[in-house]
């Protein structure tokens, strides 16, 4: 049996969370990211997605 390799998406953090709704830094913090300039790398799941679109205007995804 081989293995699949499991996709993932680095994601960085380019705004603050402070003046945003409760949710979305609930968000960031399901993220693992809760500070300006912090990458995390996230597997690429449908839900991973959903929570990287609820935030899109806070977060960038990096090659």
């Amino acid at each position: 049996m081989t293995k699949k390799a499991i996709k993932t998406l680095k994601v960085r953090q380019t705004g603050s969370p402070q003046r945003r709704p409760k949710e979305q830094r609930a968000t960031l913090v399901g993220l693992k990211l809760n500070r300006i300039g912090r990458v995390a790398e996230l597997e690429d799941t449908p839900s991973v997605r959903g929570m990287i679109s609820k935030v899109s205007h806070i977060v960038e995804i990096v090659d």
